[in-house]
């Protein structure tokens, strides 16, 4: 595994992590009021104005958080290239074995 994979890897696995607990922590709002001991239920009208402006951030940061899972994803799979030494290298053998069928060729 090259590093441009490792680091797509970690961003896809950070992005995920973050989106799952972003979404618990909005559907679950008030299961989890509960643990802290804040009283929701004389908040309503606060509760319906903070989910008004709650459920469109979080779909906007749910698709951030997506876009960046997918270039993670991306980045982890994506096979490194080729080091220039290798393309060169490549290259070279190319250009000698077109030398050598032209030599043949002119001895023919």
């Amino acid at each position: 595994m090259s590093k441009d994979q490792a680091i797509g890897g970690i961003i896809f696995i950070v992005c995920v992590i973050v989106a799952l607990g972003y979404f618990v922590a909005l559907v679950f709002t008030r299961e989890l009021s509960f643990l802290f001991g804040w009283n929701w239920s004389s908040l309503t009208v606060w509760h319906a104005r903070v989910a008004l402006v709650a459920i469109p951030m979080a779909i906007a940061l749910i698709a951030v958080l997506a876009i960046g899972a997918w270039i993670g994803w991306t980045m982890a799979t994506t096979p490194p290239p080729k080091p220039i030494e290798e393309i060169e290298a490549e290259e070279k053998k190319e250009e000698e074995k077109a030398e050598e069928e032209k030599t043949e060729e002119k001895a023919k």
